[in-house]
């Protein structure tokens, strides 16, 4: 997948509540987002639109429309009533590192269409991920999102290993104030998009949490799609000031 559609500076925090439904991330109340990778891009190099990450600012009541892929963005979820673990405050992602998978890719800001879905990264950078911009920085309390291709038109891209993250792996997140936030990876698991778990992926967190998206599972040809999306867990572990 070209990572899960809806997860620079943006003001403060808003906590995906999740919902992805039909295109790889997020649908009503508590919507979500997920990240669908291809040969053809997001989904599919014509129409580059992937699973949904979270949406920022949508009122509770209102419907959310279909984003990255197979998910609607999540309706902002109100401020956690406990805050645990270690938290940073709000600083967007500049570099992201896995030294486990030889990763080691910039970012670019993800943000709602026009047509109410997340826009994929660019699909003809295969070393780029995308950081849903309406949702929590890397290292701030509350989930963030971030999402890549698996391949793209033009070969494998950042996320093509993704799937053999292994739990206690390190991820490093070189952010814009120059801090490092250093997430330990809890699990990988591979998810249907018909089934996809919204809420698990994208709810809001009292602590630190780091969603990595991707593409994954048998590549549907005449849906051009792939059928799974494969989404790893992880939570804050340490943080270094620039």
């Amino acid at each position: 997948m070209a990572a899960p559609q809806p997860p620079g500076s943006t003001p403060s925090r808003t906590a995906p509540a999740a919902t992805l439904r039909r295109a790889l991330m997020w649908p009503v109340v508590a919507a979500g987002l997920g990240m669908l990778l291809i040969y053809n891009s997001f989904g599919n190099a014509a129409d580059d639109k992937a699973p949904s990450p979270p949406v920022a600012a949508l009122a509770p009541a209102m419907p959310v429309p279909e984003v990255l892929g197979s998910h609607a963005p999540p309706h902002p979820a109100p401020p956690p009533e406990r805050a645990t673990g270690p938290a940073m405050l709000r600083s967007v992602p500049a570099r992201l590192r896995i030294p486990s998978l030889g990763v080691n890719a910039p970012f670019t800001d993800l943000a709602i269409g026009t047509d109410g879905r997340l826009n994929p990264p660019p699909p003809n950078d295969n070393n780029l991920v995308g950081w849903f911009k309406d949702g929590a920085t890397p290292g701030e309390r509350g989930t963030a999102i971030v999402a890549g291709h698996v391949d793209t038109t033009t070969g494998p891209a950042v996320f093509l290993q993704l799937q053999f993250l292994k739990p206690g792996a390190t991820v490093d997140i070189t952010r814009a104030d120059g801090s490092v936030a250093t997430f330990k990876v809890d699990s990988v698991e591979t998810f249907s998009k018909a089934k996809f778990p919204d809420k698990r992926v994208y709810a809001d967190a009292p602590d630190a949490q780091l969603r990595l998206i991707t593409c994954g599972g048998p590549y549907n040809k005449t849906a051009k799609d792939y059928e799974d999306n494969v989404v790893a867990f992880a939570h804050l572990d340490s943080s270094k000031e620039g």
